[in-house]
C-alpha cells in the first residue's frame, strides 16, 4: 500500500451526526481513515490499520478492487442513473440473472434495495402481500428471533431481538414476536464451529404457532449465523428442524445473510453451506463489496408467479425505491461478483477455516476471555463484563486495538472478527498476535 500525504482535520466535525457511534468521545479524538488498499486501512497520520471486520462485514474481497473500480468509472461515463419505475437498463437485468444463478434450488427472482435493513423491509412486506395474493390474507404476523438483528427500520427492529435497538424508539410493529435465541453457554461454550447441541431451539416456534394459531403467521426471520449480536451459530439440525417447521404450517422463512452472504462461511451463502432453502433471501454489503450501496432480496418462483395475475399493465408490487438496481450499483455488483469467481473468494473460508479456527481459539488462555466461538472466516471473543460498566472492557479493547494497528469491531463486550476474504496466514498471525497484546494491557 503507497503512502499518501497527511490529511488535516477537514473542520471541528460537529456536523456530521455520526451513526451507531459515540459522537462526543470519537470527536475529542476522531480515527480517521483516509484510504485503503487490500487488506489495509490507511489513517490521516499515515498509519496503516490491518482490517480485521472487512470494513463492517462488507469489503469482503478488500480494498480498492482495480476490476470494481474501473467498472464503476466507467459506468460513470456510459450511464449514471436510470428510473427503476417503468423502465430498465442493461446491467440491472444482467445482474439480477448472475445473482439468481448462485442460488440453489428456485430462489430465481431478485428485487433490488439500497441497503440491508431496505432488503428486511422488503422481504417483510413481500410476505405479508404474498399471503394476501393468495387469499389468506389474515396471515399478517411476523416473527424474529431473540438476540437477532435485522437493520434499524421499524420492520427491522421490530423482528429483530437487540433490546438496545429497540429500546429508543417505542412502539414497535404490531403483531410481532420472538422465538429464542441459539446461545447455550452451558452447553455450548468455547465451541469449534456449529454446535453439537440445541437443534431442539427451533422448536420454540411451535410455541409461537400454538399460542397465535399458525394460520395467523406470515413468515419467521432469522440469521442463519447471528452476527452483530455476537457471533451465535446455530446448533447442528436447528435450521432443518426450523424449515420443516415452517413448511409443516404453511409460514413463509426468511434468511437474513446480509452478513452471510458472498462467502463469508466458505460458501457463496449460508443457504448452501447449511444445506437449507429458505422462501426468501435477503442481502446487500457483500453485493458491491461495500463499494456502492445496495442490496437485493432473492424470491423463489412461487412467490414471484403469485404476484404476476390480473391485467398485464396493472403494478403487480406496489414496492419499490428511487434507487433500486442503480446502474453505478449495478455495475459494481458485477465487478465483485467476477472478482469473487476469479479469485475463488466464495471457499476461501473453506480453505482458510482451520488455520482461522485455531488462531481465534488460542486467546481462550487470556484471563479475561469468557467465551469464544467460530464459523467460516468469522470469530468472536467474548470477554467478562466489568460490573457496572457493561461494554467498557470491549470498548477500550477496540481504541487499544487501532492504536497498535488492527481494525476490530465490538458489540456489547463481544469482539467480531470478518477478514475480507483475501486474508492470509500473515495477516491472521498479525491480527490475532496483537489482539493478545491488546487483551493482555486493557483492564
Amino acid at each position: 500500500m503507497t503512502a499518501t500525504t497527511k490529511i488535516s482535520r477537514p473542520n471541528d466535525l460537529s456536523a456530521f451526526w455520526m451513526p451507531f457511534t459515540a459522537n462526543r468521545q470519537f470527536k475529542q479524538a476522531p480515527r480517521m481513515l483516509v484510504s485503503a488498499e487490500g487488506m489495509y486501512y490507511q489513517t490521516d497520520d499515515n498509519r496503516q490499520i490491518l482490517d480485521g471486520t472487512a470494513g463492517l462485514w462488507c469489503c469482503n474481497a478488500g480494498h480498492k478492487r482495480p476490476k470494481i473500480v474501473e467498472a464503476v468509472k466507467a459506468q460513470m461515463d456510459e450511464l449514471d442513473y436510470a428510473p427503476a419505475f417503468q423502465m430498465g437498463h442493461p446491467k440491472a437485468f444482467e445482474l439480477a440473472s448472475r445473482l439468481a444463478q448462485l442460488m440453489p434450488g428456485d430462489l430465481n427472482h431478485v428485487f433490488y434495495t439500497n441497503s440491508g435493513s431496505e432488503s428486511v423491509e422488503t422481504a417483510l412486506k413481500i410476505a405479508i402481500a404474498y399471503h394476501r395474493a393468495r387469499g389468506d390474507g389474515q396471515r399478517t404476523r411476523l416473527i424474529g428471533r431473540e438476540r437477532g438483528y435485522h437493520g434499524v427500520n421499524f420492520g427491522g427492529i421490530s423482528v429483530g431481538g437487540i433490546s438496545g435497538n429497540r429500546k429508543t424508539f417505542g412502539q414497535m410493529l404490531g403483531g410481532v414476536d420472538h422465538i429464542r435465541h441459539t446461545y447455550l453457554p452451558d452447553e455450548n461454550g468455547v465451541t469449534r464451529g456449529m454446535p453439537e447441541h440445541g437443534a431442539f431451539l427451533a422448536d420454540d416456534l411451535e410455541r409461537i404457532c400454538a399460542l397465535h394459531d399458525p394460520s395467523t403467521i406470515a413468515a419467521v426471520i432469522v440469521e442463519p449465523v447471528a452476527g452483530s449480536t455476537g457471533v451465535l451459530i446455530p446448533p447442528k439440525g436447528y435450521l432443518e428442524r426450523l424449515r420443516e417447521i415452517c413448511t409443516k404450517h404453511g409460514i413463509l422463512l426468511i434468511f437474513d445473510e446480509v452478513i452471510t452472504g458472498f462467502g463469508r462461511l466458505g460458501a457463496p451463502f449460508a443457504v448452501d453451506y447449511f444445506g437449507v432453502q429458505p422462501d426468501m433471501v435477503t442481502t446487500a454489503k457483500g453485493l458491491t463489496n461495500g463499494t456502492i450501496p445496495m442490496g437485493a432480496v432473492f424470491a423463489t418462483d412461487d412467490i414471484h408467479d403469485t404476484f404476476m395475475t390480473g391485467p398485464e399493465n396493472m403494478i403487480e408490487l406496489f414496492h419499490g425505491y428511487t434507487y433500486s438496481g442503480n446502474p453505478v450499483a449495478c455495475a459494481a455488483g458485477l465487478a465483485t461478483l467476477e472478482t469473487y469467481e476469479e479469485e475463488g473468494l466464495y471457499t476461501k473460508g473453506q480453505e482458510l477455516g482451520q488455520y482461522w479456527e485455531d488462531a481465534v481459539h488460542s486467546l481462550i488462555d487470556l484471563p479475561k476471555v469468557k467465551d469464544i466461538r467460530n464459523l467460516g472466516l468469522i470469530g468472536a471473543i467474548e470477554l467478562e463484563s466489568i460490573e457496572g460498566f457493561p461494554t467498557k472492557r470491549a470498548f477500550s479493547a477496540f481504541l487499544k486495538a487501532f492504536e497498535k494497528g488492527i481494525l476490530i469491531r465490538t458489540t456489547g463486550d463481544i469482539i467480531a472478527l470478518s477478514p475480507p476474504l483475501i486474508i492470509e496466514k500473515s495477516h491472521i498471525d498479525k491480527l490475532f498476535g496483537t489482539l493478545r497484546e491488546v487483551l493482555k494491557e486493557i483492564d
